[in-house]
């Protein structure tokens, strides 16, 4: 291992918060994110060798140790670093699975709810390279980050669908929300059926409303498009600060602030 990252669901099970959901079996070593060179590999395992730069997912737990078991990975591209494998892996699969649920994207309009967040940056590119118009919110202060991943950017909050109008005057064929910020009956209004918004975020709301719910799961094909995307340029994950793993505590607390441009990432 040379870096894993925290997501918000790791130091969610820490806390004990998402314990109904992710149930942990003390102790356990947090993180599902991963990126090292490879040490050992399993019975069956083709495509890989000893030495590979690799990033991707094992299980719930373990990441964040000097050795991780991978079921899902992908070649760590030549224009990356370790910690950019690292913060792509549950990214990529989050975004990539939920893009998925949408259907062909391909010369349609796609309105991402929290574009500028791990998940929502990932989500805009793929999105992009699948041939689709992006429409991304973000608070203003990232608005050129999102025009970087090819998104038209707009603010969230009141007043969304009047924005998204002046933006799309035929409307959005599809809406991606990665924020749970409360505003899903905004996004289906703007979507005009909720068959056409899938949230990766919000368990509360999305059964009341109709709205299709994914989960992340692991996936070598998903990782492998995000890295063949890397590796032209086209998406590159944005590290918000990096912890050595004797501050892996500080990394957690950072990540309960909410509200992470990008992801962090914990080196080894």
């Amino acid at each position: 291992m040379a870096a894993a990252s925290v997501n918000p669901v790791d130091w969610k099970i820490r806390s004990g918060v998402a314990r109904a959901f992710y149930p942990a079996d003390l102790p356990a070593i947090p993180g599902r994110d991963a990126a090292g060179v490879v040490d050992e590999i399993g019975e069956g395992v083709t495509g890989v060798t000893v030495g590979d730069r690799v990033f991707g997912l094992g299980g719930l737990f373990g990441a964040s140790a000097e050795h991780a078991v991978l079921d899902a990975w992908a070649p760590v591209p030549d224009t990356w670093t370790m910690e950019h494998g690292a913060a792509a892996g549950l990214a990529i699969v989050t975004a990539g699975g939920a893009l998925n649920a949408l259907g062909d994207l391909s010369g349609r309009t796609l309105l991402v709810e929290g574009a500028a967040g791990g998940v929502g940056s990932a989500a805009v590119a793929i999105a992009v390279a699948r041939g689709a118009t992006v429409i991304g919110t973000a608070s203003t202060g990232k608005h050129d980050y999102l025009r970087t991943l090819g998104a038209q950017p707009t603010t969230y909050g009141d007043d969304l669908a009047a924005r998204v109008k002046e933006l799309a005057p035929a409307g959005v064929d599809a809406v991606l929300d990665t924020a749970a910020s409360g505003s899903l009956p905004d996004l289906v209004a703007i979507a005009g059926d909720a068959a056409r918004v899938v949230t990766v975020a919000d368990h509360t709301l999305a059964p009341t409303l109709g709205v299709r719910l994914v989960n992340a799961e692991n996936n070598s094909v998903l990782l492998a498009e995000g890295a063949e995307l890397g590796s032209r340029g086209g998406y590159t994950p944005h590290i918000a600060e990096t912890f050595p793993v004797d501050r892996i505590a500080d990394a957690h607390r950072y990540a309960e602030r909410g509200r992470t441009q990008g992801k962090i990432v914990v080196t080894l």
